[in-house]
């Protein structure tokens, strides 16, 4: 095999200044620990032409700041310390807050399914920092290394990088804006991908639609509903047996014919490639890849094989050549299927049943001379997804020139946007995802990927009417748009929560088509220049320190668009932080409480078009609507790009980019083309113009594009009239709309009637994470019985965090931590945190063993996650006390049986009530739940050292069977913890 190409880094330094030499352009510099140093650097990934990042530019001009380093044990530390006041954004793909002040991350890709905002690697990696300085000019820190890296922000206005020495860093600026660090940026690692025109609207996915059957069903149902929709996905399961680039002949047996009745009903197909490659002699890729050497190996020189959803598999080695080429013409060939797009899952790489989610760092890769050649998996894990990406993309180039690729990827790297959107991973259905998803979608395109979304609604778990309504609100808005949903979850299409939350996600969708023309120029723009499309707030006026935390709004460009994330708080209710100077209300005669509001910024104008129910059915001669804002000094400006939507033909001239103007002279607004570019002829087609006057109201002019346009302004008094009268009206929409239910308010409960299953050998379970993590069915499939007493808000298996009934703990909303599936190699299992106050967590693990599928296990824990230090480290005085309520069949045949650590037997019947056992009465270790009718027994065993009492309740037609720990305080060295098991055994 290959040998290491590995860079002899000198040990003649410790720390100091960094050394810098101007590069790219003026105001960009790179900053080494030394020249040794700097030519120890491996070459750069991230840059578009490492050219430009290794040569330096005749230039007089000096750093304003110079970081420092520290070299320590093969680790360099680099930090930079800016003005006291510095406000810091980007890390890339991160979870929490906006305003990154306090927070450290590990660009280290990982899979991350069920993320919090406390997790600390995500499944990209971004080694860059935006900081806006307190004067509001800004400058870019990238610190261009791809092995893993720590980003320690945690100290006020300082930036600090820990990782493998050596490597450059590059800073950007200050420049006099953060847009002009981001368009410097992408001069080192360039421009988003142009996206094709159908790629921005709305798109429906499901892990996952199960047949070809299904999926015209859906795209059906879009259709006769009238809410708009252009792409249809297909996960895993369209595949034969997960093996990649082949189809499942019961399910999906002709993929051509249902792409062909897709495309007739105007729906795009996207299709998943994963990395992972069965290992199976006879499928024609693992033959093929294996003929050309192309997988990565394991230290000992052969092929790693690491386990995924197919079951043993092998990974190409996308760092060479070779395999970017067989892969890219694999995709070619798949492409003739009709495929419109590809979805690039599991890339990390995600590798089951491994500790680190990954495979193992001494892996080795073979790569190209030019990234960096034969290196271990740590130095090429971050740039798997982005390799993998890029090699997708170059495939679809090939099948199909005149076509522009779609390829989304779940891992990435800086410089992904090249080739690829994105989206936010496998987040959960909660508010508090909804509201980081703003956040998660404005930090990515601060470091230089605009095409990001999150999964509307949540992948993990079941969305509420309301929650779904609201996140379909702002996710319309968001550059990529996108639902999705994990199996065993309920239907997360737009009809599956009633019809007054089908209503928003109609007029929510209506909102974006109507948008597309703005959002298909901003993406323009982006391509051209590097601007990003969606913004945080404050940077309509980065000076203001006030706006650089709001974390409930963004821009599109010149448009401002308020959400709302708390569930109890709609749009009338919302208190409005805007930048200042003038920013107009709008909308299009469909406010609602669920839907957010919208502001145009004065001065800008903005184009809109008819809301289509896909965008092929757009036609250059629609009516084109002008939105006007004027400025305080009465003018307003606007851009509009159009071209066919999709190919290249815009990059030899083939488009049309119209500059429009408003301006009021004496009463009255010209609105006029100012400039064009590009070799269209304009199309014939009427010209609406609505002139915002505040407050909602505006006035509208029709002519036609491309002719001057003038419209008289009403007087003041008019313009007062009109604006009351728009205000009015604006009130009766939104007291008259439907608002959305929350789940309390939903008649039986429709959304929680399909809890997580966890199902594997004798047992069905399902658990309800939204309302205390609770056990709500226990089915024994052998025997068809039916265990637990339980409706979706109460009893069934509950805990308690003391010794009165429901404290805390029986209610709360649980996160789900983790949740592994039979079906992906692993043990069935959920693991559930729920938040009980005081710094303490209540954690719980429902698991199926596969080496005994008998029984079923829970292992509990009540743990001191942030206590206090003036608590002395330790938190309130607290009991673990599980309380599953069990169903009796049989009343009069049923009894609990046990022998106690004492070797006393115990028959205890309904007619003793209630029961304690206590010291060595305690049932040693097991008991059982006997039904004589039946002939079976419920035994539950548990650790006699855990449980310090045990409590018998007989109710109408029900039994507690409850295992108390001791009450004391807990610590986090310290916790209580709970661990037992049922099983059915039949008796004679």
């Amino acid at each position: 095999m290959a040998e290491y190409r590995g860079k002899v880094v000198p040990a003649d330094f410790t720390s100091g200044n960094m050394l810098f030499e101007p590069i790219l352009e003026e105001g960009v510099f790179r900053f080494d620990c030394s020249a040794d140093a700097r030519d120890a650097a491996f070459p750069s990934l991230s840059f578009t032409n490492q050219k430009n990042r290794d040569s330096p530019i005749t230039n007089q001009n000096v750093p304003v700041y110079t970081p420092t380093f520290e070299c320590v044990f093969g680790q360099q530390i680099v930090v930079i310390e800016l003005p006291t006041g510095t406000s810091f954004y980007g890390t890339g793909e991160v979870s929490g807050q906006l305003e990154r002040t306090g927070k450290r991350v590990f660009t280290w890709n990982t899979d991350a399914w069920g993320y919090d905002s406390g997790t600390t690697s995500l499944y990209q990696s971004h080694p860059w920092v935006l900081a806006v300085l307190p004067n509001g000019e800004a400058m870019g820190i990238l610190a261009d290394t791809t092995r893993r890296c720590e980003v320690d922000l945690r100290k006020e206005s300082t930036i600090k990088f820990v990782a493998s020495s050596s490597y450059p860093v590059i800073t950007f600026g200050p420049f006099t804006s953060p847009t002009a660090v981001l368009i410097s940026l992408s001069h080192a690692i360039g421009t988003v991908f142009m996206p094709p025109k159908w790629s921005l609207g709305y798109q429906q996915c499901r892990w996952s639609y199960d047949s070809a059957v299904r999926v015209l069903e859906v795209a059906r149902t879009f259709r006769e509903k009238g809410i708009p929709c252009d792409v249809i996905w297909m996960d895993i399961d369209y595949m034969d047996g997960f093996s990649c680039f082949t189809f499942d002949q019961e399910r999906f047996p002709d993929p051509k014919s249902l792409v062909k009745d897709l495309h007739l009903n105007g729906f795009k197909a996207i299709w998943m490639l994963d990395p992972g490659i069965k290992r199976e002699d006879g499928y024609f890729v693992y033959d093929s890849g294996s003929v050309n050497d192309v997988w990565i190996l394991k230290a000992d020189g052969t092929p790693f094989v690491g386990g995924v959803w197919p079951g043993p598999c092998v990974f190409p080695d996308f760092t060479q050549s070779k395999a970017r080429s067989w892969w890219a013409h694999l995709v070619k060939d798949f492409i003739s299927n009709g495929v419109d797009g590809i979805w690039n899952d599991m890339n990390e790489p995600s590798v089951f049943k491994s500790v680190t989610k990954t495979m193992p760092e001494d892996n080795v890769h073979r790569g190209d001379a030019e990234l960096g050649g034969c290196q271990t998996h740590s130095h090429y894990h971050n740039v798997y997804g982005l390799l993998m990406a890029r090699s997708t993309y170059e495939g679809m180039k090939i099948a199909n020139e005149n076509k522009r690729p779609f390829v989304l990827t779940r891992a990435g790297f800086i410089g992904s946007q090249r080739y690829a959107a994105t989206w936010t991973g496998d987040n959960v259905s909660n508010w508090d995802h909804l509201h980081m998803s703003i956040s998660m979608v404005l930090q990515l395109g601060l470091s230089g990927q605009p095409l990001s979304g999150p999964d509307i609604g949540g992948f993990a778990g079941n969305a509420t009417p309301r929650l779904f309504g609201r996140w379909m609100g702002v996710g319309a808005m968001f550059p990529f748009c996108r639902g999705h949903s994990e199996a065993g979850t309920v239907d997360h299409e737009p009809w599956s929560f009633g019809e007054e939350c089908e209503e928003v996600c109609r007029l929510a969708l209506k909102r974006r088509y109507r948008l597309i023309p703005h959002i298909y120029t901003l993406f323009y723009i982006a391509h051209t220049t590097g601007t990003p499309v969606a913004t945080p707030t404050f940077f309509a006026d980065p000076k203001d320190s006030g706006l650089r935390t709001v974390e409930n709004s963004f821009l599109l460009g010149p448009l401002l668009i308020y959400a709302s994330t708390i569930p109890d708080q709609g749009l009338d209710e919302l208190q409005h932080k805007l930048p200042k100077g003038i920013w107009l209300s709008f909308d299009f005669d469909d406010s609602h409480p669920d839907l957010p509001a919208l502001y145009l910024q004065g001065g800008s104008i903005i184009p809109l078009g008819p809301p289509h129910q896909h965008v092929g059915q757009a036609d250059p001669t629609d009516d084109l609507t002008l939105l006007v804002a004027l400025d305080e000094h009465g003018k307003a400006e606007g851009v509009l790009f159009e071209d066919d939507g999709d190919g290249y033909e815009f990059t030899k001239g083939g488009y049309l980019l119209t500059h429009y103007v408003a301006e009021l002279h004496s009463s009255v607004v010209s609105v006029r083309v100012s400039k064009t570019e590009g070799s269209w002829k304009r199309p014939k087609r009427n010209l609406h113009v609505q002139l915002l006057l505040g407050g909602g109201a505006k006035i509208d002019a029709q002519g036609t594009d491309g002719e001057p346009l003038q419209i008289t302004m009403p007087s003041e008094r008019e313009v007062s009239d009109l604006v009351s009268t728009n205000k009015k009206l604006f009130r009766n929409r939104i007291e008259s709309a439907k608002c959305i239910p929350d789940i309390q308010e939903v008649s039986g409960h429709k959304v929680s009637s399909t809890p997580i299953e966890l199902r594997s050998g004798d047992w069905a379970l399902k658990v309800v994470p939204w309302i205390g993590g609770r056990i709500i069915s226990m089915m024994h499939l052998p025997s068809g019985t039916q265990w637990l007493h339980s409706g979706i808000e109460s009893n069934g298996y509950e805990e308690f965090s003391g010794v009165e009934y429901r404290s805390a703990g029986w209610s709360e909303a649980y996160a789900i931590v983790e949740h592994n599936l039979e079906q992906a190699g692993e043990e069935e299992s959920l693991k559930l945190e729920g938040d009980i106050g005081g710094g303490l967590v209540l954690e719980r693990q429902i698991s199926l063993p596969k080496d005994n599928p008998k029984v079923f296990r829970v292992d509990s824990g009540l743990i001191a996650r942030s206590v206090g230090a003036g608590s002395g480290g330790y938190s309130r005085l607290v009991c673990l006390r599980v309380h599953p309520l069990f169903n009796l069949l049989h009343p009069t045949e049923s009894f609990v049986s046990f022998v106690s650590i004492d070797g006393s037997k115990h028959e205890v019947w309904p007619e003793v009530g209630e029961q304690f056992y206590e010291g060595d009465l305690r049932p040693n270790g097991e008991w059982m739940l006997v039904n004589k009718c039946l002939g079976l027994a419920l035994v539950n065993r548990f650790d006699i050292n855990e449980v310090y009492k045990c409590l018998v309740h007989w109710g109408t037609g029900t039994v507690n069977l409850e295992l108390w720990s001791e009450q004391r305080p807990v610590s986090k060295q310290s916790p209580l913890t709970i661990s037992h098991e049922y099983e059915v055994k039949g008796i004679s």
